[in-house]
């Protein structure tokens, strides 16, 4: 498996205009809340009512595995930032206008056309097209800007 910083790097490779790299901030968070949120409703098993595990928990622990392997640091940012995701779900699960599958699933459109928007403006394929891994990729390189930024190693 390739090091933490290669797999940085190739990703940036393609995130170098300025404008594409600020969609990406709005987009792959909202990317990754609404593929959250589409997960989440396909439920797994249900704890006597206290959790119920659904898609969205596998496939957040077979990120974590990911990630786990690639930085401890990252890996750590990522368990915070995905418990605040669910958190997030679960608000709109109960509080919100509409399903959480539609909202989920509108975001998700809109937040891709703005990837594709962003790489149409770089110049450049996504990522993706190279090694689907980079899909889990991109949550971790915004993260690793922030722990730069707080003279964080990871």
């Amino acid at each position: 498996m390739k090091p933490i910083d290669q797999w940085l790097n190739e990703y940036g490779v393609s995130h170098q205009n300025q404008i594409n790299k600020a969609l990406h901030w709005i987009c792959v968070p909202l990317i990754t809340f609404s593929l959250l949120g589409m997960l989440k409703e396909v439920n797994l098993l249900s704890l006597s009512g206290l959790w119920d595990i659904s898609l969205a928990e596998v496939f957040i622990l077979g990120a974590l595995v990911f990630y786990l392997l690639l930085s401890i640091p990252l890996a750590i940012g990522m368990i915070f930032i995905s418990l605040v995701m669910l958190g997030g779900l679960q608000f709109l699960n109960q509080n919100g206008i509409f399903p959480l599958w539609q909202l989920s699933l509108a975001i998700f459109v809109v937040a891709w056309i703005g990837q594709f928007i962003g790489h149409k403006i770089e110049g450049k394929k996504p990522s993706f097209f190279q090694d689907i891994l980079f899909l889990l990729i991109g949550p971790i390189w915004l993260l690793s800007f922030l722990y730069k930024k707080a003279n964080l190693k990871y």
